[in-house]
């Protein structure tokens, strides 16, 4: 029926009112469930990898493939890069809790002050004792949504402001926000309708339901038993299914109330301890890989299958038009040995070092994003962005306009980059602040450590040797040629503008054994050096 007709139709009908009704369902349709689902605010899932290297997938987030992408069988991953856009330039922080915290409530670790990751533990400190430098004052029991507990960051999350704006909140999966006992440590009270498995907890006793995802110790519970998933104790569910089963199950009530969700999956994979998911190990064993190796790329493919599981069930609930897909690991790849199989700090190459440290190995992490309708399918942005970012984000994709937080927020919204991937933004600074001592093991700055980049241009501090290093990351992703005395006033002006950073955000600096005097800020170490390299 055209217009006119219809126009014809309710002239002769309108007195009618035994037809009123036919009339204006003819006129104004009810909207079809698209249209509903339209109207709604979209569904956001961040689905979080812990411990995933850069290079540990089949998508190359680099301008070619390397040797580590075209060992691991990641399909879904390449699958949501066709679909939506690939960051090859996303960063989050050296170790796990830090980036998390940052995710929740935008802040970087530098100004909350959860610069490195928390115990289980209430009340204590995960620094590992060294001979030259004391611990540094940091909030040990990580974030609080409750002001007034002790060393704890007290922030409004992400999860609570996307509850008051109508969202139905799901953790499935590790939390590690904070220690037993402070609010933090419990999701519900950081805004989450539902948690499966999320604690204070950094990573699993047992990825196996056989042993209960627990592996005892004396005859008692390990610390690190994964809480919550008893309905699996005794089967051969691998805990990335059983997690993802759960969190899809959670997700009934939300979908058939009409309701928009967040869905935060948060895998254990592929943190420690590495041990091998039997669906998928014999494909690396035969590929010549050591038994670490070939567990650990079994993992990622797990975790792989779960982000193919969420999409399926996406697709065949007709939601995947309307939901909005975040992919990202919390820190850079582990290259300990002997956690790791092979030579240590070899697993990200050409990217240095890896976990714990502010190198490149250590910060850089795979992103994707997808959001129909907004993002290009199969586009990629080189802008460098980090985990706080997705903190402004979400509060925008959701509708959030002026957010009510106690916190100073630091992300920058990554909008305008979903909508433009070539954008550029070369004046951002970046800061990664991580002033502790990770584990007994010397390596490549994985202790004591920060860092600043601009640009192309990335400065490292390293406190112990009181040195600033210059990197030009466009020319030298790898971070292999030192250019501080080649480039004195680039060195200078970049640590001015850091130690700027710095001292606005409040960042704590370790102090010397014995005496306790501070190590100098990095705008002084950059005079001295320059005064050094004119003398030579």
């Amino acid at each position: 029926m055209n217009i006119r007709s219809l126009k014809v139709f309710f002239l002769k009908c309108a007195p009618a009112a035994g037809l009123a009704a036919v009339c204006s369902l003819l006129l104004f349709p009810a909207a079809t469930a698209q249209q509903t689902q339209q109207k709604k605010k979209p569904n956001i899932i961040v689905f979080l990898v812990d411990d995933m290297g850069w290079q540990d997938t089949s998508v190359p987030f680099w301008g070619k493939s390397t040797a580590f992408n075209k060992r691991y069988r990641t399909p879904n991953m390449e699958r949501l890069a066709r679909e939506g856009l690939k960051f090859t330039s996303g960063y989050a922080f050296p170790v796990c809790t830090p980036s998390r915290v940052s995710l929740i409530t935008g802040v970087n670790p530098a100004r909350h002050r959860i610069t490195h990751w928390t115990s289980p533990n209430a009340n204590t400190n995960t620094d590992y004792p060294d001979t030259t430098l004391n611990f540094v004052p940091w909030n040990i029991q990580g974030m609080s949504p409750v002001a007034g507990i002790a060393n704890t960051f007290h922030a409004t999350p992400l999860p609570s402001l996307l509850k008051k704006a109508g969202y139905y909140t799901i953790l499935s999966g590790k939390a590690h926000f904070a220690s037993s006992g402070t609010p933090g440590a419990d999701p519900k009270n950081v805004g989450f309708d539902v948690n499966i498995a999320g604690s204070s907890i950094g990573h699993p006793a047992s990825y196996y339901g056989e042993s209960n995802y627990d592996k005892p110790v004396n005859g008692k519970p390990n610390r690190n038993a994964v809480p919550g998933l008893e309905a699996y104790h005794g089967t051969s569910t691998f805990l990335s299914d059983a997690l993802t089963i759960e969190a899809l199950k959670a997700l009934r009530k939300p979908v058939s109330e009409g309701e928009p969700f967040f869905l935060y999956l948060s895998h254990y994979a592929v943190h420690t301890p590495i041990l091998p998911d039997p669906r998928f190990v014999d494909r690396y064993l035969k590929m010549g890989l050591d038994s670490i190796e070939a567990s650990y790329a079994s993992l990622v493919e797990g975790m792989d299958k779960s982000l193919g599981d969420v999409m399926d069930f996406l697709e065949k609930e007709q939601l995947a038009e309307h939901t909005v897909i975040f992919f990202l690991s919390d820190n850079g790849g582990l290259s300990t040995a002997p956690l790791r199989g092979g030579e240590g700090y070899t697993h990200n190459l050409p990217l240095r070092a890896g976990k714990g440290s502010v190198y490149e190995g250590g910060i850089r992490v795979p992103l994707l994003v997808k959001w129909p309708g907004v993002t290009r399918a199969g586009k990629t942005a080189g802008q460098y962005v980090i985990v706080e970012d997705l903190f402004p984000t979400i509060l925008e994709i959701a509708g959030i306009k002026k957010a009510d937080t106690h916190q100073q927020v630091d992300g920058k919204s990554m909008l305008p980059l979903l909508h433009k991937p070539e954008l550029k933004d070369t004046e951002r600074e970046l800061i990664w602040h991580h002033p502790h001592r990770w584990i007994p093991q010397e390596g490549p700055n994985i202790h004591w450590a920060s860092a600043f980049r601009k640009g192309d241009w990335k400065l490292v501090y390293d406190y112990r040797a009181r040195k600033l290093e210059l990197y030009n990351l466009k020319d030298d992703i790898g971070e292999l040629r030192d250019l501080a005395a080649l480039e004195p006033e680039k060195t200078k002006e970049l640590a001015r503008l850091f130690t700027k950073r710095l001292r606005q955000y409040g960042a704590q600096r370790p102090t010397w054994k014995p005496g306790g005097q501070p190590v100098p800020w990095p705008d002084e170490i950059a005079v001295r050096q320059a005064g050094v390299e004119a003398r030579k």
